[in-house]
Formats: structure tokens, sequence, C-alpha cells
């Protein structure tokens, strides 16, 4: 038994060791600091509820180095921040796959230090969009102490590879961390334009259940629709033409009856693009074609 455990203790100080050499320190609030990733050389990734600060950021290096850095962008939808740094060191992340973790799989949430959080993967599910209007691509929540200062950090598997960065601000209660594949197309995206595009419809929507004789006249394969309460000014669909009390149903043939439906059919690839809408008005059926926009910065 104790050499199962002094194994397990050296395999865990080695992933610590490994996958701290590009785990940093972020200097972006007034109070302490937060953690950062070297996620490719001159590039840091951290969680950007974290970063309060749009200039005079620094990192500090694992040496404890101060380094000064720029913010590329950020995205709070995902709550991803990147960060340019003039100094190729420290080393760069080693990525392992996200998707082959599984529930019950060990792993570890590393702090600036470098410091150390253990426990397991505590559930596992496909795609999610966050209630800030992200998309993450792979839910991965945690059993484990997210420690002051630990959001930004990564997580790391038994091996050293950094799987993902963990973040308190997408969920109130348990820590999640966002998988690598997502963490590699957002920073992408924001140091590519400064912002993640997202598309949007300008619309305040909420569910309603259709009549069923009207549901069977008008020959809707569902009963559900989508109630305009809000159209925003200048809008995409303003410009469409939507009203408040129009009900939506359908969203390129596909019926939607769930807010999470429309945010299904809109993604950063839409935006400009065209959609198809079936709608209801005044107890008759109508189409609108919508020109998806790019969500303003700040909006949810």
């Amino acid at each position: 038994m104790n050499d199962l455990v002094l194994s397990l203790s050296n395999t865990l100080a080695d992933a610590v060791a490994r996958a701290g050499r590009a785990v940093v320190a972020v200097n972006a609030r007034r109070r302490g600091s937060s953690t950062g990733v070297h996620w490719r050389p001159g590039v840091v990734v951290t969680a950007d509820h974290t970063v309060r600060m749009d200039d005079e950021i620094t990192i500090t290096r694992p040496d404890g180095r101060p380094v000064p850095a720029t913010l590329a962008g950020r995205d709070p939808g995902t709550d991803l921040a990147v960060l340019t740094v003039p100094d190729a060191e420290p080393a760069v992340a080693e990525l392992g796959d996200a998707d082959s973790l599984k529930v019950g799989h060990p792993v570890l949430a590393l702090g600036a230090g470098p410091t150390a959080s253990w426990g397991v993967v505590s559930a596992v599910s496909g795609r999610w969009h966050t209630w800030r209007g992200g998309e993450i691509d792979r839910l991965l929540r945690l059993d484990l102490v997210l420690y002051p200062g630990f959001s930004g950090g990564p997580l790391v598997d038994l091996d050293g590879r950094i799987v993902g960065i963990n973040t308190s601000g997408l969920s109130r209660h348990t820590p999640v961390a966002i998988p690598v594949a997502t963490v590699s197309r957002v920073s992408d995206e924001l140091l590519t334009r400064g912002h993640v595009a997202r598309g949007y419809f300008g619309l305040a929507l909420h569910p309603v259940r259709l009549p069923e004789t009207l549901a069977h006249t008008l020959g809707l394969a569902s009963r559900t629709g989508l109630i305009v309460v809000n159209v925003e000014a200048g809008g995409p669909s303003s410009a469409a033409g939507l009203l408040m009390g129009d009900v939506l149903v359908t969203l390129d043939g596909a019926p939607v009856g769930e807010t999470d439906d429309v945010q299904a059919v809109l993604g950063s690839q839409r935006v400009g693009s065209t959609v198809r809408a079936q709608i209801i008005r005044a107890g008759a059926s109508a189409q609108v074609e919508i020109t998806v926009g790019d969500r303003p910065q700040g909006r949810r």
C-alpha cells in the first residue's frame, strides 16, 4: 500500500513540475494576482473575469521575473482573455486531449508558483452554452478546490499535460474547465480580431405554448414557439420587420421552442448569413429572412 501511495505521490509531483513550467501569475487587478498559461510563444491565456484592467498588465514568470503584457482580447462568453508578451519564455504549454477525460479521472488544478489542488472529473457532457452566451466544446465539471487566484490556470492530467483552463466564473456551484479545443479556437479569434464574433438577432424571446387548433391549421410540427417580447431598435430583426407579439416557430425549417434552440443556430460562422424564420402573426403564418448580426461587445 505504501508503494502505491508513494507512486501516486511521485506521479502527481512530476505532473505539477512538467505543467508548471508554462504557468505564470497574471497581475491584472488591484488586489492579488490570478493564473495564466503560456499557451504558445508570446501568448498567455487566462480567465477573463480575473482581468480587471485593460493596460499596465504584467505577468510574473516561474522564475519570479515580471514581464509586461498587452491585452489582445477578451471573451466574457467563454470567460477567456488573451495576453501577448514580448518574451517567448517560459516554456509553452504541453497540450493534452480533453476528449480522453472520463468521470472519475484524477486531475490537478495549478496556480502560479506553482501551487496545486487535485481531485477528479465529476461530470462530462457535450457542447454547452454558458449563461454568458458563449459556446464551450465540452462540459468538464470538476470535484476539486480552486483556491483564490487559481482561475485562469491549467487543468492537468497525470502525464503533466494541460487539458483545459480552470474557471470559477462560468458556474456558481462547482468549478469547470474550458477544454483545449475551445481555448485554442477562442484565442485564435481574439488574436485575429480582438473579440469573438457571436451571431445575434436583437430579440428578446419567451417560450409559449400554441393552441392545438392553431398548430394543426398551420401544419406546425410542434405546439411550442417563442414569442417576441422585445425588438432591439436598429438590430437585425428590426431590419427584417419583426414585431413584438410575433411568435417564432422555426429557423431554417427546424422547430424552436426554447431560447437554446435559437442559440444553437447562431454562431460566429453565421454572422452575415441569412436565416429563414417562420413566424405567426395575427394567427397567420409568415416567412421572414433575418441577416445574422455580430453581437455588440459587452452585450450578452
